[in-house]
């Protein structure tokens, strides 16, 4: 088990939720229950699918947590690009978000490959 308040990936993962929810706050109202929730929802599931796989018993546990995190990291990249491309946000907080999108993405492989070792 791990604690997930020192868990650099985490941390980071919550605070790209936290700024995707302000990003998509400023999508057209009409996409609250299109691409708002999907966003949204996707960048949660970063997290919390970290936090899920640390509660677990095994090393074996945690990297299928990690796994999942990581589609949803890609889930959620594949939504920004297609946010920018509708206009809903501009190109400089896009490549913000996918910046950091791939700095997790990057820390996640890593953090897998260590649990392998």
């Amino acid at each position: 088990m791990h604690n997930i308040k020192e868990l650099k990936i985490w941390n980071k993962a919550i605070d790209l939720a936290v700024k995707i929810y302000k990003v998509s706050a400023e999508f057209p109202s009409d996409e609250r229950f299109g691409l708002i929730s999907q966003t949204r929802r996707s960048a949660v599931s970063i997290p919390s699918n970290i936090s899920e796989g640390a509660g677990r018993n095994t090393s074996g546990e945690f990297k299928q947590f990690l796994g999942i995190a990581n589609g949803s990291s890609y889930e959620l990249q594949t939504q920004i690009v297609i946010a920018k491309k509708l206009g809903f946000i501009d190109t400089v907080i896009c490549d913000e978000v996918l910046d950091n999108i791939d700095e997790l993405q990057k820390m996640n492989y890593n953090l897998q490959k260590s649990l392998n070792n």
